[in-house]
């Protein structure tokens, strides 16, 4: 699979950004893992779209930078970074704390965005509706609570990790930690802005998802206006991956569609 990979210094910080494709842009941002890899969906959405994958500062191979504090931070940046490139019509994707990111990107400036999708996002509380403590988690448990497949926790879990990929792990697992531990994994703001979402909003969650339960979907589905929301069965928190030809299926159909 092929990519350029790129440094670029945003807000003065240099940011690892892994690029390919060619049509209208889609931005991806990961969840509270890096993003070190080019994925096999990617690659599937890279044949339509041009994919933009950076690595938020702070996470794998970029800088840590000294003026990150919380999730409102990374949105931030994110417009900054969609200047810089000077993207516009963009399609916007994220996973977990980066669907958190997006969401918080967009309830400021959605003026460089043609679409939406949030994959089992962090960013709100449902009282009655405990998330997974990700916080306490071991490494291993982390691995097997993020998927349904047993078969395929076992094969992550049985790839080796080299000692700089292990060293670039705990630093990202720091950062999300700063992002997200308190409040745990929501911000008490976010809920009563969402309705400033306007663009097409596309909401996917796993069946199984052990870390953001699925009750989460139409909760935000409620809170932003016209959004449609895809609950994607036998898959946990990470349906790119585990799900991956239903997941890249669904986000092509969704912008060509629902996002024309």
């Amino acid at each position: 699979m092929q990519f350029k990979e790129l440094i670029e210094t945003i807000d003065g910080c240099k940011v690892r950004v892994m690029r390919n494709g060619s049509g209208e842009p889609l931005l991806f941002l990961h969840g509270g893992g890096a993003s070190s890899d080019w994925l096999p969906f990617m690659d599937k959405l890279s044949k339509k779209f041009d994919v933009i994958v950076p690595e938020h500062p702070g996470f794998g191979k970029s800088e840590t930078a000294d003026w990150l504090d919380n999730i409102g931070d990374l949105a931030y940046f994110y417009l900054d970074l969609l200047e810089h490139f000077g993207l516009e019509g963009v399609n916007l994707v994220g996973n977990s704390l980066g669907g958190w990111t997006a969401l918080e990107l967009a309830i400021r400036n959605q003026t460089r965005l043609k679409s939406l999708t949030v994959i089992s996002p962090a960013g709100i509380d449902l009282p009655d509706v405990p998330k997974g403590d990700v916080f306490l988690w071991t490494g291993e448990q982390t691995v097997r609570n993020l998927f349904h497949s047993e078969e395929l926790a076992e094969a992550v879990l049985s790839r080796p990790m080299p000692d700089d990929e292990q060293d670039r792990a705990m630093k990202s697992n720091v950062t999300a930690a700063r992002l997200g531990w308190q409040p745990p994994l929501y911000n008490p703001h976010l809920a009563k802005w969402l309705h400033r979402i306007s663009v097409p909003t596309l909401i996917l969650w796993g069946d199984d998802d052990k870390l953001i339960p699925k009750d989460y979907g139409p909760a935000f589905q409620k809170l932003i206006p016209g959004s449609t929301l895809k609950i994607i069965e036998n898959c946990g928190h990470v349906p790119q991956v585990e799900c991956e030809k239903e997941f890249v299926d669904t986000v092509t159909s969704f912008i060509a569609g629902g996002a024309s």
